[in-house]
Parts: structure tokens; sequence; C-alpha cells
């Protein structure tokens, strides 16, 4: 077959590559039209399938980081709103009551709000932990996501075939030049 080969220009990359047969429905296999275009379009079906599920699952990811960010923005307000700092001495003798096990009240010491303080500090700080670790598993699930769209490329099968194929490329170019300057 004659090796023929056309310019292309891709938003100022241009480059050659080798033009395509066209095939006309109607070819010489004796297939239907019809049932061509019903395989089209079970193949679009099955390509917007795949997509479909795809963006479900990216919606479900986004869908639990907000779940988690709202959680966390709960949380952080409770402990706010649980635990106001006594500014003077009337406010001292407010303090919130612990109930002992006896069933006597007595008042939490600063030290007591402190260490209660603390620990939602810390359970806040777990749950970003938690939030940060989904959110990079998220971003490392991508980009090898991206790796392998590039890794899975043809140009990677072989060294053979890649230097087959820059042989073939700088063959066709003296014919490409020779239409193109014609």
């Amino acid at each position: 077959m004659d090796d023929i080969w056309e310019l292309c220009n891709d938003d100022g990359f241009v480059y050659k590559r080798r033009k395509r047969q066209r095939q006309e429905p109607s070819s010489a296999n004796g297939s239907n039209p019809e049932a061509e275009a019903q395989q089209r379009r079970e193949q679009k079906k099955k390509i917007l399938m795949s997509l479909r599920e795809q963006y479900g699952r990216e919606i479900q990811q986004w869908e639990g980081l907000f779940a988690t960010l709202q959680q966390l923005k709960e949380n952080s307000s409770q402990a706010e709103a649980s635990l106001p700092l006594p500014t003077s001495s009337n406010e001292l003798s407010a303090l919130p009551l612990i109930r002992e096990e006896e069933g006597i009240c007595r008042p939490l010491s600063m030290d007591e709000l402190l260490l209660q303080v603390a620990e939602a500090q810390e359970s806040i700080l777990q749950d970003l932990l938690n939030f940060c670790d989904v959110a990079e598993a998220s971003c490392k699930a991508q980009e090898e996501h991206l790796k392998q769209s590039f890794i899975d490329l043809p140009i990677w099968a072989t060294p053979r075939s890649l230097m087959a194929s820059f042989s073939e490329f700088e063959d066709g170019e003296d014919d490409c030049n020779n239409s193109y300057n014609a």
C-alpha cells in the first residue's frame, strides 16, 4: 500500500501522520448498515455508562469529603460553645458543674476546663488529619490514573517498534515535504 502522509496543525503543534483510509458504510464485506449503526450505539452506550460510573465514584468521594468537613465544623463549634472561658469572679461561680457518683455537684476547676479544651482540640486535629489523609489518597489515585494513561500509550510498547516508527517518519518526511512544497 502506498503510504500517504498528511500535515496536521493542532493549535500550533504541527506534525505528520499517515492519511487514514475511509471505509464506506456499504463496504465489500457486505455488512448491514443498520447493524453497524446499532453497534456504534452500543459502543457509545458502554462508553457513557463507564463515564457515568467514574463520575458517580468521584461524586461519592467529594460527598464523603464534604461530610467530613461538615462534621469538623460541627465538632469545633460545639467545643467552642460548650466551653466558655470565665473572665470575672462572678463568672467563676457560674462554672459548669460535674456530677460526681455520690450525687454531689461541684464546680469544674480551671485544669479540668483546660483538659476538656485540649481533648476537644485533639479530636478536631485527629478529624482534620483523617480529612487530609482522604484528600491525599484521592490525589494519589488521580495521579496514578494520569500516569497510567501515559504509560499505556502504544509508543512504549517496545524499543524496536519505536525505532521503526521513527524511521518510517523520516522516510515519509521527504515525500511530505515534496507534496507540501508543490
